[in-house]
Order: structure tokens, then sequence, then C-alpha cells
């Protein structure tokens, strides 16, 4: 039976992830929590908006209200990559070869591991960025689609269009699709072509009662498991044209609570769901069988962060009712 340590926090924790075998917990105040031999804390920013886990360093790339972008090292030193003065810093992404993305407004900006800054201005709103996996290359979520950008190059950006606002973005681990999350009930997608930039058809992913706000992965690539319904709605993508014409799964089921979160485990096709109530849930893509990892609690699940090897999960609420399952009991 999974056991659980718990972590009690003050306020809306944004996100929880762990560097090497340490969970940090990035909490809204700006203040950087971790469990290393007891609970310790950095003060990161002046209100934190955005925080993701850069792969490549084993660190945090963190945003704030304060203008300000930070790396957060395993031992909790923070050190400012770049500052917009008077400017809210709501977007950030981790990509190959150390570089990092953020965003203010209409302007994206991509930091190379040498410090130069590359800026990209947009039409609207940027309202979120990703690296693809290969290459060094940017997608940017807009209203009314995506732009893609090589960001050595000083080419036009591929513009992928889609009415409506998109407000996430994820490429597939493969590079062959990039799938945005959007203002209305649904997912959008694309299939990408090496030589013409993108594929004419669209992969419209509907049906959500709710805003899709986290998805997630499988850790080979072939599912994509979504927050937005009443279960993880996982979508599969190991076919040429992705999901199109294909039913997703739907798993861990809960007739009146909303799943909030998702998170994939790193090596098994098994999925973390969180819900609006607390409740962590593990579920198999194989057979849906579920496995109960930590009953209801005090307000919904806003992140979720597997270790390496797959054996621990931190989780994080919009309380501060946080904590770690370790799965090996």
């Amino acid at each position: 039976m999974p056991t659980v340590a718990p972590l009690d926090l003050d306020g809306h924790v944004v996100a929880t992830a762990f560097l090497g075998d340490v969970p940090f917990f990035a909490s809204a105040s700006g203040i950087i929590h971790r469990l290393d031999h007891g609970q310790k804390a950095t003060e990161a920013h002046d209100g934190l908006l955005a925080c993701v886990r850069d792969e490549a360093n084993d660190t945090l790339i963190t945003g704030g209200e304060d203008g300000k972008v930070q790396r957060i090292a395993a031992d909790g030193t923070a050190t400012v990559l770049a500052e917009v003065p008077r400017k809210w810093i709501s977007v950030v992404a981790a990509g190959p070869q150390g570089a990092i993305g953020f965003a203010e407004g209409r302007t994206a900006r991509v930091r190379l591991a040498d410090g130069t800054i590359k800026e990209f201005s947009e039409s609207r709103s940027v309202e979120g960025m990703a690296f693809a996996p290969k290459g060094l290359r940017i997608g940017i979520a807009r209203y009314n689609g995506v732009s893609l950008h090589w960001v050595a190059m000083a080419a036009q950006p591929v513009e992928l269009e889609w009415k409506g606002a998109h407000n996430g973005i994820t490429f597939s681990p493969d590079g062959r699709f990039v799938v945005t999350t959007m203002q209305e009930n649904a997912l959008h997608g694309w299939k990408l072509d090496p030589k013409a930039g993108a594929d004419t058809r669209h992969m419209r992913m509907t049906g959500y009662p709710a805003k899709v706000k986290s998805f997630s992965w499988s850790a080979k690539g072939k599912w994509l498991a979504s927050s937005g319904a009443p279960a993880a709605i996982v979508w599969p993508f190991s076919a040429k044209d992705g999901p199109m014409g294909k039913p997703p799964l739907e798993l861990g089921t809960r007739a009146d609570v909303m799943v909030t979160c998702v998170s994939c485990h790193p090596a098994e096709d098994v999925v973390a769901i969180g819900y609006s109530d607390g409740m962590v849930l593990a579920a198999r893509f194989a057979d849906s069988r579920e496995v109960l990892l930590r009953r209801p609690g005090k307000g919904a699940i806003t992140s979720m962060g597997w270790n390496r090897n797959g054996k621990l999960l931190a989780f994080a609420s919009e309380t501060g009712d946080c904590g770690v399952i370790d799965l090996a009991g």
C-alpha cells in the first residue's frame, strides 16, 4: 500500500517536481520549498507565476511578478537568468542545449546557454511556450494558433492557424505532433511535416466538460493524457495520424469529481490522476486497473511530479495541502 508523507504549506502551490530525489514545491508567494533532510525554503520571487523542470540541467526555471526569470538548483540556490523590469513573466519553458524560454505580453524570448537572448514578437499575447524535442525550435501558443520559430535562424516562422484562444502547448516526444490547450473545452493538434512545416490536417480533440489545464505524454509518447473531465482523457498517438478517428481512453472515472491534473509515469504506461477534491489515483493504460494513492484532501490538485525511477510521486494543491507518495510503501 502506498504511503503518504504530508507537507502543509501556506496558500496556492503552482508546481512540484523532483530534482534528483529531492521534491520541490513552488508556491505562488514566490517561495520554493524543498524536502531535503528537513523542510527548507528559497525566496525566489515577489510573486511566482510559472515554474517548469529543466530536464537537461535537473533544475527548475521560474518566472514571477517581479519580472525575473530564475534557475533553481538542487541545493535551492537561485540564479537570475533574465529580468524584464515592471513586467510579469507568466510563461516559461525549458529546452535542449541549455536554452530556456520566457514571455510577457506579446514578446517571447529565448535565452541560450551562453546568455544570448533572442526575441520574437507576436501579434497577440503569448499564452504558452514549448521547445521541440530535436533542434532548437520553439513553439508559441497565442490567439488563433501557434508560431514555430527556429531560434538560430532568421527565417520566417511556420504559422499553424486555428481560430480561438490557445493557452498551452506541447510537442510529442518524437516531434511529430504539436498540441495546444484551448480557452474552449478542447485540445487542438497539428501533424508536423519536416519538409513542408505542417500537415494541412488538423486534430480536434473535443467533448470535454471543462477546460483542459493539464496534459502529459506517456514515456514512449504513444499516449497523451489530459484533465478537464471526470476522468483522465488519454488520446492515442502511436498511429501516423495520431488520434484522428480513434476514441480516447477514459481512466479513473468519478461521477461528480473533476480531474484537475495528470502526470505520466517516467517508464511505465501508467498515469497519476489528481482530482478537484485532492484525491490521487494511478491508472494503467493497458487494462484500466486503478490504485488509490491518496484519499481526498483539501483543495484541487494543481501539480504532480515523479522522481526518475517512478517510485516517488510529489503532489501539490491550490490550498498548500501537499506531500510525497511512496509507491513502494
